[in-house]
C-alpha cells in the first residue's frame, strides 16, 4: 500500500466570475521510504500540491489517499492530529519563533501531541542532536546563521517522529555551502533513518538527491522518471 496516492487531483480556486485551474487531475504514488521531488518552474501548481498533500487545503475534486484512507474524509479535529504525527514539513522561509530558543522551536510541536510534559526536552534535544546543534540549544533563533536555522526547522520536523517530511525549497534562502549541507541531512534522513521525503524544489541538482523526480507544468505531470545517478550523502559535514 502506498502512503500517498493521489488520482485525478483538481484544486480550482474562484474569484468573483473567474476561475483558475492550478492542478488539472494529476494522478501518482509516493510509497513509504520513497525520495521523490517535485519540480517545476514558478505558477506550474508545486506549492498548491503540497499544500494538498500536506492536508493543509483540499483539492476542488478527485482522491487523495494517506496510508490507505481517503483524506478528504477527515473532520478538521483528524486533519490536524494526522500533520501533527505523522507529516513533518521544513520551509524554505524557516518558520522559527523569534526571540525564542531552539529547544523552544524545536518543542513547538509537542505541545499539540500526546506525548507527556515530562518528555518533552529529551525528544527534543535529541532531535536537536540528530542535526548536530547541541551547541546551540539556548540560542535564540535570530542568533543562528541561515543554514542552522534551516537545521532547527529538520529538527522541529523530526521531533514527532513523522512518516513523511515535506521539504518546501529548503535550500532556496541559503547559500550553495549551506544548501549543501541541508540536503545531506534530508538524503541522511531518507537513506539511514528511513523517512519518506516529498521535497518541493525548482533546482535540477536538488532534485538529483532525490530517487524519484516528477515534473509538472501548468498544473500537469509532464513526467515521472527515476533518477539514474543519486547523489551520495557526503562525509564532509554529516557524521
Amino acid at each position: 500500500m502506498a502512503l500517498i496516492e493521489v488520482k485525478n487531483l483538481v484544486k480550482t480556486y474562484i474569484e468573483g466570475d473567474t476561475e483558475t485551474r492550478v492542478l488539472k487531475g494529476m494522478s501518482f504514488k509516493v510509497e513509504k521510504g520513497e525520495f521523490v521531488a517535485i519540480m517545476g518552474p514558478s505558477g506550474s501548481g508545486k506549492s498548491t500540491l503540497l499544500h494538498m498533500l500536506g492536508l493543509l487545503d483540499e483539492p476542488t475534486s478527485g482522491e487523495y489517499l494517506f496510508a490507505g484512507e481517503n483524506a478528504t474524509g477527515f473532520s478538521e479535529v483528524e486533519l490536524s492530529k494526522l500533520r501533527n504525527k505523522r507529516i513533518g514539513f521544513i520551509f524554505q522561509s524557516f518558520n522559527l519563533l523569534p526571540k525564542t530558543t531552539v529547544l523552544e522551536n524545536v518543542k513547538l510541536p509537542l505541545l499539540y501531541s500526546h506525548v507527556p510534559k515530562e518528555e518533552w526536552d529529551k525528544k527534543a534535544l535529541a532531535a536537536i542532536e540528530l542535526v548536530g546543534l547541541s551547541h546551540r540549544t539556548d540560542y535564540e533563533s535570530s542568533e543562528l546563521s541561515g543554514g542552522e536555522k534551516q537545521r532547527v526547522a529538520i529538527a522541529r520536523a523530526l521531533v514527532n517522529e513523522p512518516e513523511i517530511i515535506f521539504a518546501d525549497e529548503p535550500t532556496g534562502n541559503l547559500d550553495s555551502k549551506s544548501g549543501k549541507v541541508i540536503m545531506d541531512f534530508i538524503l541522511k534522513l531518507n537513506k539511514e533513518k528511513g523517512h519518506t521525503i516529498l521535497l518541493i524544489t525548482h533546482e535540477t541538482t536538488t532534485a538529483e538527491n532525490a530517487e524519484r523526480i516528477i515534473r509538472i507544468r501548468d498544473g500537469e505531470i509532464e513526467s515521472d522518471e527515476k533518477v539514474l545517478k543519486r547523489r551520495s550523502v557526503s562525509d564532509e559535514y554529516i557524521k
